[in-house]
């Protein structure tokens, strides 16, 4: 299992990538591996704006449907489309090609109180 080490980590297994004011944000390889097959993931309209705790999405697999938390708040400025056609990114590449949301973020410092990669390792390990 990959845990990149340019980005935060969650209790509730979403990372966090950080590009300025911008944050990108999916679940890690170790959240979809437990979720196994990924059949559906709902994301929020571009323009919604998102508290800082809340759920912003669903993700579905075969064996359960679990929320898509956000650390941070902000308005959504992105969301990956191809999820809609290709939910299977997110076994796939979860790291990349499977990031879920881009928000533009009112405040950081949630951020700071998040997992880095070595911390994320052994929360899982």
């Amino acid at each position: 299992m990959s845990v990149p080490n340019d980005r935060k980590y969650s209790d509730s297994h979403e990372w966090y990538m950080v590009d300025g004011n911008v944050v990108t944000i999916g679940i890690t390889e170790f959240a979809a591996e437990e979720l196994t097959d990924i059949t559906y993931v709902e994301l929020p309209a571009v323009g919604k704006e998102c508290a800082a705790g809340a759920a912003v999405g669903e993700i579905e697999s075969v064996k359960a449907t679990s929320d898509l938390i956000s650390a941070i708040g902000g308005k959504v400025v992105a969301v990956n489309e191809e999820l809609a056609d290709h939910p299977e990114l997110v076994n796939d590449d979860a790291h990349n090609r499977g990031w879920m949301i881009k928000i533009e973020a009112s405040d950081l410092s949630p951020l700071d109180d998040l997992m880095d990669a070595a911390a994320y390792g052994e929360h899982v390990g």
